[in-house]
């Protein structure tokens, strides 16, 4: 139990004594709760004061006895008619305490007379925080609208003190109250969240300033905070949005300052390389509001590999709470590849929109096919409106992430039951399936009232497999891949002391990665294939995809031969051998070599399924024709792919070293002997290459014309 002493100086209507007024308050809850999360979004109204219609008829000036309170208090704590005080500041303190034990809020309203003027200020009246009516903006269309509940609801709930003087000493007497209110009232675990009652004292704001400058969430903040002043977790006298409002007046001190060494610093790296790209955006005090940019590698990565993208927004530069937009892929190696990064003043719609527009003007104007988000509504809406064409989906891994939170505590020891069916549904192939299948899920753990669960369902489209199974993903919905991308991220999160300093950080990040790729990608063309089938058409994949794109094949071939093949009048019916009903349809045109299933693995992943190749196999098909075998998945350099689409004859040359190498690989791997063969001439080789002169890449250009 916490005790909170409460010393105000009251004159007692007959004798002036002073009163000490003291009252415990227990802790009721551990956690903020969404009812809460709730409360922070209505009642952080900070509009305009309008008047309200408090005359004197509704007072108890005359009738005290007859005032009703809505909860039950203690006589000498409540306010009552005559009840003297010193100033209207101990007055207003003393309301203020009531208030907070009946659950609400006050404010200061109205005033009559003026300090220097005849008798000075006479009256005051103190309201309800939920007295008035909602205020009637203005719209503004170059101004962004914050669509925000209002808390008022026009409550009559009020104090009125008026300043009388005796024997030439000024008081100040409550003439007027009443404690109706036309809204429910809070509990003591509620009411601790309305923003009369949540301070930041200045020793915690230093404090709080001290972990933004060492990089630090702010979630990791309150943590700290809360064992220092050993404190229940969530009953801080502030909440996580108070600190991130703090730490925005913060940055707006040190922000400009920031921003020019940030922008000089991209000007020097831009003449440094003119390859470097990026674009910012000024408010209309001339100040930064957004900046993006990209890596030359970066566009040239996205050339091949564009075609999946996971746009995160879920970081934060903390040093400044500004949200940062990164743009990741998956490589032809399965390792992330870094495409772009912004960061953004506000997240918002406005912000996100520019953001997708400064991408899309690095990369030439191409959209992803398939780009990756969290849940966020104005994301979502950014996606819509920039990128019309490219097939907007949620992360999954980030949803599973809020999963305990959503169901631990509503499902109890049924929580691991319920996510392994929750994985069964989520991982099914037909549409019709997941439906049947979810209902029945609900109904057998009794979630048909669960806001989440009926979220989930809404937006079925944007995250389950059987909806997204046409369209192309790069494999990017596993758990492995989601660690690899929050790894690299959180390379150049570590620390976050200078705004400019932090596109260092992300180069360097970005360079750390590209030479562990460069060794992981050696390590994987290195190792001994190990063919399972002695298929010709594995050993032909082999030589041709990427270990990482080879070993998802092989898979899918080594199961191909559990499947049977039936020919049909328009193609083959193809399903496992134990079963003698159902199966996928595949239809097959030699001639054309085009192929295609049902299941749409090929169209998902970039891999042919268990079912087209049980079908190639049955027609004696040797080899897995061209176009299943995607370039973003063969053993190709970013590179040398560029200069492909503008220089023929050099990117022949490029390529037919490649189809070497890719075939000096497959051989040298076969035994010990030929491996120390080849890596001791491969070594003499790469030396004398090294140590040939590099003429300039404008130079090195016009060479490939001649």
């Amino acid at each position: 139990m916490v005790e909170m002493p409460l010393n105000l100086k009251v004159l007692n209507g007959s004798n002036g004594r002073n009163l000490k007024l003291s009252q415990n308050y227990t802790n009721l809850s551990t956690m903020m709760s969404d009812d809460a999360e709730q409360l922070l979004a209505v009642y952080d109204d900070h509009s305009d004061q309008r008047s309200i219609s408090l005359d004197d008829t509704s007072s108890t000036e005359e009738s005290p006895d007859e005032t009703k309170l809505s909860l039950e208090t203690l006589n000498d704590a409540t306010p009552y008619m005559g009840q003297r005080f010193a100033s209207h500041d101990y007055a207003y303190e003393f309301y203020s305490e009531f208030a907070k034990r009946c659950g609400f809020s006050i404010r200061r309203h109205r005033t009559e007379g003026k300090d220097g003027v005849g008798k000075g200020l006479t009256r005051r009246y103190f309201v309800c925080h939920r007295a008035g009516n909602t205020p009637i903006k203005t719209l503004n269309e170059n101004k962004p609208q914050r669509n925000r509940k209002s808390s008022r609801c026009g409550c009559q709930a009020y104090m009125r003190i008026s300043k009388t003087t005796e024997l030439g000493i000024p008081e100040w007497r409550v003439t007027g109250f009443s404690n109706h209110h036309n809204h429910e009232l809070l509990e003591p675990n509620q009411v601790r969240f309305l923003p009369a009652y949540r301070t930041i004292s200045d020793a915690d704001k230093n404090r709080i300033l001290m972990f933004a400058k060492t990089g630090i969430s702010v979630q990791q903040m309150m943590k700290l905070l809360e064992l220092e002043k050993c404190v229940e977790p969530g009953y801080l006298p502030f909440t996580e949005k108070d600190v991130r409002n703090l730490l925005q007046s913060f940055r707006k001190v040190d922000l400009e300052d920031e921003s020019i060494d940030l922008l000089r610093m991209c000007r020097n790296i831009k003449d440094k390389d003119h390859n470097f790209q990026f674009e910012f955006k000024l408010d209309s005090n001339g100040r930064l509001e957004n900046i993006a940019w990209s890596y030359a590698s970066s566009v040239q990565s996205y050339e091949i590999f564009g075609d999946a993208v996971v746009f995160d927004t879920t970081h934060r530069l903390n040093a400044f709470d500004m949200p940062l937009g990164i743009w990741v892929g998956m490589n032809n190696y399965g390792m992330p590849c870094f495409f772009g990064c912004a960061l953004l003043r506000e997240d918002n719609l406005k912000s996100y929109s520019w953001a997708s527009k400064a991408f899309l003007g690095f990369m030439n104007g191409k959209s992803p096919q398939t780009i990756l988000t969290d849940q966020t509504l104005c994301v979502r809406e950014a996606i819509a409106m920039e990128m019309p064409s490219a097939k907007h989906a949620y992360c999954i891994w980030l949803i599973i992430a809020k999963f305990p939170s959503w169901f631990n505590a509503v499902l109890g020891e049924r929580y691991n039951e319920w996510k392994s069916e929750f994985y069964r549904l989520y991982n099914m192939e037909s549409i019709e399936e997941f439906e049947m299948g979810w209902r029945n899920m609900v109904n057998s753990f009794g979630l048909h009232t669960n806001r989440h669960i009926s979220t989930l369902f809404a937006t079925r489209s944007l995250w389950a497999l059987p909806y997204l199974r046409s369209h192309f993903l790069a494999g990017m919905t596993t758990t492995a891949h989601a660690k690899a991308i929050n790894s690299f991220i959180q390379r150049f999160l570590s620390a976050q002391t200078r705004l400019a300093h932090f596109i260092e950080q992300v180069a360097v990040a970005v360079d750390f990665k590209d030479q562990a790729g460069e060794q992981q990608t050696m390590q994987q063309n290195l190792q001994n294939i190990c063919l399972k089938t002695g298929a010709p058409m594995e050993s032909h994949a082999a030589s041709i995809l990427t270990p990482f794109a080879f070993s998802k094949l092989q898979e899918q071939l080594v199961m191909a031969a559990h499947y049977a093949s039936f020919q049909l009048e328009d193609g083959f019916l193809v399903r496992h051998h134990t079963k003698f009903e159902g199966g996928r349809k595949v239809y097959w045109v030699p001639r054309e070599g085009i192929i295609s299933c049902s299941c749409h693995h090929f169209e998902f992943s970039g891999i042919l399924c268990r079912h087209t190749l049980r079908v190639l196999s049955t027609g004696n098909c040797f080899q897995i024709p061209e176009r299943y075998m995607p370039l973003r998945w063969r053993r190709i350099n970013t590179s040398a792919k560029l200069l492909q689409n503008t220089l023929s004859d050099h990117a022949e040359r490029v390529q037919l070293l490649q189809s070497m190498v890719s075939n000096l690989v497959a051989e040298s791997a076969k035994s010990k002997d030929r491996l120390d063969i080849a890596m001791e001439h491969v070594s003499v080789l790469l030396s004398r290459i090294r140590d040939h002169p590099v003429p300039s890449s404008r130079h090195a250009r016009n060479d490939c014309f001649t």
